[in-house]
């Protein structure tokens, strides 16, 4: 039997793909164990590739966020699915997510045929299984390892925490030897900016997203740092005038929320106190215009 010490050092990049809201942010969270990709209840949130790393005695995990891939209908989607392939040809290990409480689709084959050339690893994992009862997990578990050659096939609720360390080492055991890539300590080599533009983000999207769903984007334009207080300006673009009523409400009252929300959010990111100061303006048809859209950080 082998000793801890003469395992070999394993490092390298994993993601989690799958159709959007297959729950690949959450999981991210719940394998990192702190917030860092932003989670909704709406399909396609994560618009920024978010690079999480867990250290471990023996290995490090480097997981890169991607945008759920799905048919474009505008130039930002087509970026977005552009973004995607780009990053799955990089990885070592790739996740296939797929929820255990909506039956295979069309969706899901269709990524499984696109991993299918990759160099890397491809697990599938069966995500929210704490929605579903033994008999529909089971039986969801042979329907999803009948779409493809997966190196292994993982249940796993990111939300109850079940078999998440479980799949980490299923994942590590195909990183390839190599020394650690990342510092200790360090969790995500994503610019604080581009994480607290998510947070705003998140927080402006609660409660619109019948409304909204994805007219919204934050550009923060300045962070100040002022011994234990950070001052941050940022801006929440819309795409109509209409929707920038709905954004601010009742006399500023969903903006007040926003800031609020966000403020305990980016606080707990920072380990400092912060003001948030929030504008919103229009940036008409943002998600059609690539003049807006490199504006916008796209």
């Amino acid at each position: 039997m082998t000793t801890p010490e003469a395992r070999p050092y394993r490092a390298g990049f994993a993601c989690f793909v799958g159709r959007p809201n297959a729950g690949k942010s959450t999981l991210t969270n719940a394998i990192v164990g702190t917030k860092i990709a932003i989670t909704s209840n709406k399909p396609q949130t994560t618009r920024h590739i978010i690079r999480a790393v867990l250290h471990r005695p023996d290995s490090q995990l480097v997981l890169v966020d991607t945008p759920g891939l799905h048919r474009p209908r505008t130039l930002l989607g087509e970026r977005l699915n552009d973004l995607v392939r780009e990053t799955w040809s990089e990885v070592d290990v790739i996740g296939l997510c797929v929820p255990a409480n909506e039956p295979v689709g069309r969706g899901d084959r269709f990524i499984t045929g696109e991993l299918a050339s990759l160099k890397a690893t491809v697990l599938a994992v069966v995500t929210k299984t704490d929605l579903v009862d033994k008999k529909r997990l089971a039986e969801q578990l042979l329907a999803v390892s009948e779409m493809g050659e997966f190196a292994a096939v993982v249940p796993v609720s990111a939300v109850s925490g079940h078999q998440v360390d479980t799949l980490v080492d299923v994942m590590t055991g195909y990183l390839p030897e190599s020394p650690q890539l990342y510092p200790d300590g360090m969790l995500t080599d994503d610019p604080e900016q581009v994480l607290v533009a998510e947070l705003v983000r998140e927080a402006a999207l609660e409660g619109v997203r019948d409304e909204l769903p994805h007219s919204i984007a934050v550009v923060v334009e300045e962070m100040i740092p002022e011994g234990n207080l950070t001052k941050i300006y940022a801006d929440v673009y819309v795409e109509r005038s209409s929707q920038k009523a709905i954004v601010i409400g009742h006399r500023g009252s969903r903006l007040k929320h926003v800031g609020t929300t966000a403020r305990r959010q980016i606080e707990e990111l920072l380990g400092t106190r912060v003001y948030l100061d929030l504008h919103v303006r229009v940036a008409k048809d943002w998600q059609r215009d690539p003049k807006q859209l490199r504006k916008l950080g796209f």
